[in-house]
């Protein structure tokens, strides 16, 4: 078949038939600024690639939609895209938040970028990572972040380093988070307005659905990429009156009216971000995705449950590689190239966004990135994919080491081999080969196509279907692995013009108290050779002390008193390298972190 012509891809939306009047005038008119000006193709092309938004929600699960039989909740704006759009009913993205993240920025499995978990250096994404937003942002794209990041706060690792041209986003994993500032909350909030923190007025996600919206209405002739990724509806539970009450009217714990609210606040502003994109007139050429990052937090342990919280009889919860825990909701809309009003059960994954965009977007990717995700864009124009026989392979674990085995899930069409996992935070430590032998003779077989609920568990009476996917996974994870340990865990640069002062909390360090008890640790870190101003915020002290700081060869104390807020070490010439920057209080011999500490370049 041959190629199809610019004419063809650029200038008949829905080829072979213009769908509207206007698509038909808008041909002539480009054709027209074609003979007249060939200068203008250019222009054109740019103009002619389609819009993208993509709507992430945060611990929504596949149950938090109104359509989905939940007998409380209403999200009529949610619900308007599987209306008018397609609904994948078997996307699938990571179990929690950072991971997800990655997987999305990168089309890539999360542990090849470094990303591993949601705190400590965990959640620390390689910065040779080549994001969608580069990419767009290379291609023509105006490219913008509202909301949460989660894949690192400092240089080299923030938003803007990783392509986003404009950025609103709270730190860390959520506001009120060790990522700080201290004492934030959802109303009235401190955010980053491209690394510069400032205290806004308002509900979080109205805040960063205004600046959203913002963004798209600036007057452009530049296609946009909008991330609008809002916080909700992670804890903490903080919702409007307005819109918790009618659910706390319905007799629901409060657990879940907070929630609901939180959700009712989305859909509220789906409805904003959807006729912004109308009455902007870019509604027709513009791809909307709406997803959440993984499940529900409805329980963490057996002991921890929301009362009545509605998951659409799905089994297991956030952190959790069964599917409560990993299929979300999934919706997509661009009225100008796919029909509406479908549903497609053809599986998808978080890995797949970024080169169903490119395909979508017409731009090739990027040479020698190997991505693991699959186009779908055939799957929504109701073509033949060829992805009906492949596999998504999840994993999560406690710490910055994924150990062979531990909590992991291997998802195909038809079936699910788990390594199930009560408290997969605490899976710390290498197992024994002991544990090992007892993890692999309690592996899980589900028909998930047949039993959605994953109840019946078919592991001893299909071996070979277990042999199968198990040697998938085992390739898998040499193959991820072997790529990230090959990197190493990304530093935190100090002292580059990038971040003259760059705020370390204790979000981001790691080392053995971190893992075990989480009171002391360091930061590994990139400097520069220079001079330096660092202060320490302390926690509560008790009685006198001292406050110390070491790296590399240094190593100075100063003294510090009961009640003491601060410690500042004055003039400090730090050597340039790497290394493991600690700073740490030691009262009668005791050590304990800073909250916070705060490095300044002096001499630049």
């Amino acid at each position: 078949m041959p190629k199809p012509t610019f004419f063809h891809r650029h200038l008949i939306p829905g080829h072979p038939k213009c769908k509207t009047l206007w698509q038909a005038i808008h041909m002539l008119i480009a054709i027209f600024s074609l003979i007249i000006n060939p200068f203008n193709q250019k222009l054109l092309l740019a103009q002619s690639k389609p819009n993208v938004l993509i709507m992430m929600t945060d611990d929504q699960g596949y149950g938090d939609v109104g359509f989905h039989s939940n007998p409380y909740l209403k999200t009529p704006n949610i619900e308007s895209l599987a209306a008018q759009g397609i609904e994948m009913t078997h996307f699938f993205s990571y179990p929690s938040c950072s991971p997800t993240r990655a997987g999305l920025m990168t089309g890539r499995y999360p542990y090849r970028t470094g990303v591993v978990g949601v705190t400590q250096v965990e959640h620390l994404m390689n910065t040779s990572e080549v994001t969608i937003a580069e990419i767009l942002g290379n291609n023509g794209y105006r490219t913008g972040i509202f909301g949460k990041w989660h894949l690192g706060d400092n240089y080299p690792m923030r938003a803007t380093d990783q392509g986003f041209q404009e950025a609103l986003v709270h730190k860390g994993g959520g506001i009120g988070q060790a990522a700080g500032p201290a004492g934030n909350s959802y109303f009235n909030p401190i955010l980053e307005h491209n690394n510069v923190s400032k205290k806004y007025t308002g509900y979080c996600d109205d805040i960063f659905t205004d600046a959203a919206i913002d963004f798209i209405k600036q007057k452009s002739n530049k296609p946009f990429f909008a991330y609008l990724a809002t916080n909700l509806p992670h804890f903490p539970l903080i919702a409007p009156d307005e819109m918790a009450d009618p659910y706390r009217e319905m007799g629901l714990h409060e657990d879940n009216a907070l929630t609901y609210g939180m959700i009712a606040n989305i859909d509220a502003n789906v409805g904003r971000i959807l006729a912004t994109l109308k009455t902007s007139g870019v509604e027709e050429n513009t791809i909307v995705i709406f997803l959440s990052d993984n499940g529900p937090r409805h329980r963490r342990t057996k002991n921890d449950v929301y009362p009545g919280r509605w998951v659409a009889n799905l089994r297991g919860t956030k952190t959790s590689v069964y599917e409560c825990g990993t299929r979300v909701p999934f919706f997509v809309r661009w009225p100008m190239k796919i029909s509406g009003g479908r549903q497609i059960d053809t599986m998808g994954a978080i890995i797949d966004i970024l080169p169903t965009l490119l395909d979508a977007c017409e731009i090739e990717p990027p040479e020698n990135i190997r991505m693991d995700g699959k186009s779908l864009l055939p799957l929504w124009e109701g073509k033949s994919s060829g992805l009906n026989d492949r596999e998504f392979i999840m994993q999560l674990h406690g710490g910055p080491t994924p150990f062979e085995y531990m909590h992991f899930a291997v998802r195909t069409q038809q079936y699910k081999l788990v390594g199930p996992q009560d408290d997969p935070h605490h899976i710390l430590y290498q197992p024994t080969d002991e544990e090992l032998v007892k993890i692999l003779s309690s592996l899980e077989l589900y028909d998930v196509e047949n039993d959605p609920s994953e109840r019946i568990d078919l592991a001893s009476k299909s071996p070979d279907i277990v042999e199968d996917l198990l040697a998938r996974y085992e390739n898998w994870f040499d193959d991820v692995t072997q790529e990230r340990d090959s990197k190493g865990i990304q530093r935190i640069y100090l002292g580059d013009s990038a971040q003259p002062v760059v705020n370390l909390s204790r979000f981001d360090w790691c080392g053995p108290r971190v893992i075990s008890r989480n009171d002391l640790g360091y930061w590994q870190v990139h400097t520069e050779s220079g001079l330096y101003k660092i202060t320490l915020d302390l926690p509560k002290i008790e009685s006198d002390g001292e406050a110390h700081l070491k790296y590399q060869d240094i190593h100075l104390m100063v003294p510090v008193q009961k009640d003491q807020k601060k410690a500042t070490f004055e003039n400090v010439r730090i050597p340039g390298g790497i290394g493991n920057f600690q700073a740490f209080i030691k009262i009668e011999r005791l050590t304990t972190g800073p909250l916070y500490v705060d490095v300044e370049r002096l001499d630049r």
